[in-house]
């Protein structure tokens, strides 16, 4: 394996080895903060609190995750002296990147509801802004297409959605009743969406070859599914006799 690869990697090993562990933590937490408040469980009373505070580093991670992943991609795509758009477009969109990651981080910190709608618009907007880009591939963009729906690319936009939504909202899901059921309706969403992510994700890394096999793959005809016919191999060399034979 190249550099190359082991970067197309990175996204699904700290999926696995971080989001989903940190999805299962959260589920736990959120049934056990449900059972105590509803059906008065004996359970420690820091089981809500420490359901949000997981479920924050949830929601931050879902997202920088996918900002790992587009950000590979885009420069990944083709070597960076024939990056479409040169220079400016790179520019441009590192700004992308760096204002998504501050609206992220601000929209951990802040309190006031307005500035907390704005830095998730904002985050949200850069999510789809980087998503956009022609290095980003998708089954389809058409809705009314059933590839639209197995789309890795698009699952992973609503439930990016839905996390930044969980971390704008918390204030309001942890004093108002009719936020907590919207919060729960949201989570429910989001855990069939992470459900089929792990299923595209894993379809989708078997049709990504290594970086050395990509001419060869690539140039094969997917809908008629027929191979480039392989180069002859070389003829060997005659051989060299002795000397003045």
């Amino acid at each position: 394996m190249q550099t190359i690869d082991w970067l197309w990697i990175l996204h699904p090993a700290l999926a696995v080895v971080l989001i989903y562990p940190l999805i299962g933590m959260v589920v736990r937490l959120g049934i056990q903060a449900r059972a105590r408040r509803v059906e008065k469980a004996k359970l420690p009373p820091t089981t809500g609190r420490d359901h949000a505070d997981l479920g924050q580093w949830l929601s931050a991670g879902v997202v920088m995750l996918v900002l790992v992943a587009l950000t590979v991609v885009i420069v990944t795509k083709q070597p960076p002296e024939g990056f479409t758009g040169g220079g400016g477009r790179a520019l441009q969109l590192l700004l992308v990147l760096v204002g998504t990651v501050v609206s992220l981080l601000a929209l951990w910190r802040v309190k006031a509801k307005g500035y907390r709608f704005v830095f998730a618009l904002l985050t949200w907007a850069g999510v789809l802004g980087l998503g956009a880009q022609p290095e980003v591939w998708r089954l389809s963009d058409n809705p009314l297409s059933a590839e639209f729906w197995q789309s890795h690319y698009w699952a992973g936009v609503a439930v990016v959605g839905l996390m930044i939504f969980s971390l704008a909202a918390r204030p309001e899901i942890l004093k108002d009743l009719r936020w907590r059921r919207l919060h729960l309706t949201a989570s429910a969403l989001a855990a069939v969406l992470f459900l089929v992510q792990g299923i595209t994700g894993s379809r989708d890394l078997l049709e990504i070859p290594l970086a050395w096999q990509k001419p060869t793959i690539y140039a094969y005809d997917p809908v008629q599914r027929v191979c480039p016919p392989f180069a002859p191999a070389p003829e060997p060399a005659p051989p060299v006799g002795p000397a003045g034979s």
